[in-house]
């Protein structure tokens, strides 16, 4: 049976998966519907233009900027191998993804070597989003502004995590989180731009963590994350990783407005109550305020020092 072009295009059209396919130059021929779902291009606004010109701003989970000089893509052209990578991409919206890609050369008819095809997969949990999505509307949990869980989810979740710790000795940490000079962004911007850099934190920080992690709103600029199943630099590791990705991201012109974040990380103890939980943790994200700022502060940093 011979298979056209269009079928292939019918196919590929109709994948989850976003699907791009560059010239040797690097200047993008085809860009699917799964791409401009996960990264919010359409094609018209991508196709002909060269992908080296850092549209999608791929860093790896350290914040190295991989479009500028570790592209897989361009690898992939160079020797002709396959390359795999988990990277981080830019939302045009200006929050961070996290996508597994997948690269392999596209060669002629003599094997020459013409260009590249990509595949990236979206890592976030579209069904368990929607899930806790839901349950969150039905019992009035959600935060409208952000999409997040608010407070109240976020204390009840915690009592859940505290008894199990209690019960199992399941292992959770939290990490308080907070905008560094928002007020200033607020006075340069306008609220309307605070807003969105309010909405852009809380998707990247999603997009940080494990689709059963719990990330929440708990206040103005403030927001936390409670991590099952840690230890304490793996904590940290998810706490470094959270602060990169939200300090490489920014809202799209004109404003491109940008921000770090403080951080305090701790491991949930079997004595803790909420309040004595997260005001361990806010102690250490006061610290980061007062060494600087866009760090993190763990007790197993302390742990390590002492």
């Amino acid at each position: 049976m011979k298979v056209d072009d269009a079928l292939y295009k019918t196919l590929l059209e109709n994948l989850n998966d976003g699907v791009y396919i560059c010239e040797r130059d690097r200047s993008i021929a085809y860009w699917n519907k799964g791409a401009e779902r996960i990264t919010g291009y359409s094609s018209e606004e991508v196709l002909g233009r060269p992908c080296s010109d850092n549209m999608l701003a791929h860093i790896d989970k350290e914040g190295n900027k991989m479009c500028l000089g570790m592209c897989p893509l361009n690898d992939a052209m160079a020797d002709g191998q396959e390359r795999s990578a988990d990277v981080y991409l830019q939302h045009k919206d200006g929050h961070r993804v996290h996508v597994s890609v997948r690269v392999a050369a596209v060669r002629d008819e003599k094997g020459a070597v013409t260009g590249a095809i990509e595949v990236f997969t979206d890592h976030t949990s579209v069904a368990v989003d929607r899930e806790r999505l839901a349950e969150l509307e039905q019992l009035a949990f959600l935060d409208p502004l952000t999409g997040l869980a608010n407070r109240r989810y976020a204390e009840i979740t915690l009592r859940a995590r505290i008894e199990e710790l209690q019960r199992y000795g399941w292992r959770f940490g939290l990490l308080f989180i907070d905008i560094d000079h928002f007020k200033g962004v607020n006075d340069r911007y306008g609220h309307d731009i605070g807003d969105e850099v309010l909405k852009m934190v809380a998707k990247t920080l999603q997009n940080s963590v494990r689709p059963f992690d719990v990330v929440s709103r708990w206040g103005g600029e403030e927001y936390v994350v409670v991590i099952a199943h840690v230890e304490g630099d793996e904590l940290l590791t998810t706490a470094n990783r959270c602060r990169t990705l939200v300090e490489s991201s920014h809202i799209p012109a004109p404003s491109s407005a940008r921000v770090t974040i403080s951080i305090g990380a701790t491991l949930a103890r079997e004595d803790d109550s909420v309040e004595s939980l997260v005001k361990r943790a806010d102690e250490f994200m006061y610290r980061c305020k007062a060494t600087g700022r866009n760090c993190v502060m763990a007790d197993s940093q302390e742990q390590k020092e002492k």
